[in-house]
């Protein structure tokens, strides 16, 4: 398994900043850094045949988190009498609706730069190393996904502005 060795070795120091940031408790990140190489572990022979191991280890990572504060979240009991206080919504809000399919029908490369920077949170450094890229031109690539990807939910989600640049509605699509 010199696969995961090799991989682990690379980014586990990584991982548990990334973990330590989010639980802002050492000791809970380096337990679910533990708990993440045993799901790593387990993968066997299968982990070497992964094409990114480290977008699979910050994905496992980012689901044992979710795992670990979605059982931590205590539950209050809410009264049978309680009426809900409607809000209005700021449609920019809600407009992330449309994000999951605008971005499969991007390219491969913008979407993994989104992805990536955007909603992973990978440094733009960070990014042009794992392509064996220049900063500037990871970062070139990067700004040219965004705007693809403005001007892609803007015709397919038909995106409203009002006067300040601000969205103001948009069609949701499914």
């Amino acid at each position: 398994m010199n696969c995961l060795t090799t991989a682990w070795t690379l980014h586990a120091a990584e991982l548990r900043g990334w973990l330590r940031h989010r639980v802002n408790n050492p000791a809970l990140a380096d337990d679910l850094l533990q708990d993440l190489f045993l799901k790593a572990l387990r993968q066997g022979e299968r982990f070497c045949d992964l094409h990114n191991a480290r977008a699979w280890l910050f994905e496992v990572a980012r689901n044992l988190l979710a795992d670990h504060l979605r059982v931590a979240h205590h539950m209050v009991e809410l009264p049978d009498d309680l009426t809900a206080q409607t809000e209005d919504t700021n449609p920019v809000d809600t407009l992330t609706a449309c994000l999951p399919r605008v971005l499969s029908e991007l390219s491969p490369e913008d979407r993994e730069a989104i992805t990536l920077c955007d909603l992973q949170g990978m440094a733009q450094a960070d990014f042009a190393h794992a392509k064996g890229l220049s900063l500037s031109a990871a970062k070139s690539r990067v700004q040219r996904a965004r705007v693809r990807l403005r001007a892609h939910m803007s015709q397919a989600c038909q995106v409203q502005m009002d006067e300040g640049g601000r969205v103001s509605d948009f069609v949701p699509r499914h």
